[in-house]
């Protein structure tokens, strides 16, 4: 895993889409598992839980193996990063009066009490995208990286695989080197941290 997250082709790739000299990679890289009839990730977009950094950062999502349509892999809302961004903006209004702990953290008195927008796609693609923007969803196969933006929001599908299959996927986020980061996430996972 380690060698996959340092892997150049990856990095090159960070490096030039982005337009950065050097790229720095947090070292709190998430793997995830979505099973089978369980409550998949909400949505969100991941600047809700990376604040304690103006700078931008590009996140990556990587399957772990092929997962198909149906098998609980990332979904996005079309052309949802400008919303995301308006949300964002009314949530830092509204934490203008909390500490500079409370003001960065996903589960702000502001926010909902898991720290995402919702648990139902389709409710929010309603309401706050009044309904016209789509959610995307697609196979993905062993190989496959997916990057999106601090504000791009979306979800996990829900897992209905036909053969019970739980997919594993991985979150890496970089940032331009040198560039100030969110600090919390300069840290490998460990329970209760909050982020």
């Amino acid at each position: 895993y380690d060698a996959f997250c340092k892997h150049p082709a990856l990095r090159s790739f960070v490096r030039n889409f982005m337009g950065w000299e050097k790229e720095i990679m947090l070292k709190r890289a998430m793997m995830r598992h979505n099973c089978p009839g369980s409550l998949a990730t909400g949505v969100h977009y991941d600047k809700l839980f990376l604040r304690g950094s103006d700078a931008e950062f590009l996140t990556a999502w990587v399957p772990i193996g092929d997962c198909t349509a149906r098998g609980g892999g990332l979904m996005y809302l079309q052309d949802s990063d400008q919303l995301g961004r308006e949300l964002e903006e009314d949530f830092r209004e509204k934490a203008k009066s909390l500490s500079d702990e409370e003001r960065v953290s996903a589960f702000n008195k502001h926010m909902a009490d898991d720290g995402y927008l919702s648990h139902d796609a389709e409710g929010f693609r309603q309401t706050q995208a009044k309904g016209k923007l789509n959610w995307l969803v697609g196979d993905f196969e062993a190989g496959d990286v997916v990057f999106h933006t601090p504000h791009m929001i979306h979800s996990s599908a829900a897992n209905e695989d036909e053969k019970g299959r739980i997919r594993l996927g991985s979150d890496l986020r970089f940032y331009e080197a040198g560039v100030e980061v969110d600090r919390r996430w300069c840290n490998h996972w460990k329970n209760g941290d909050k982020l």
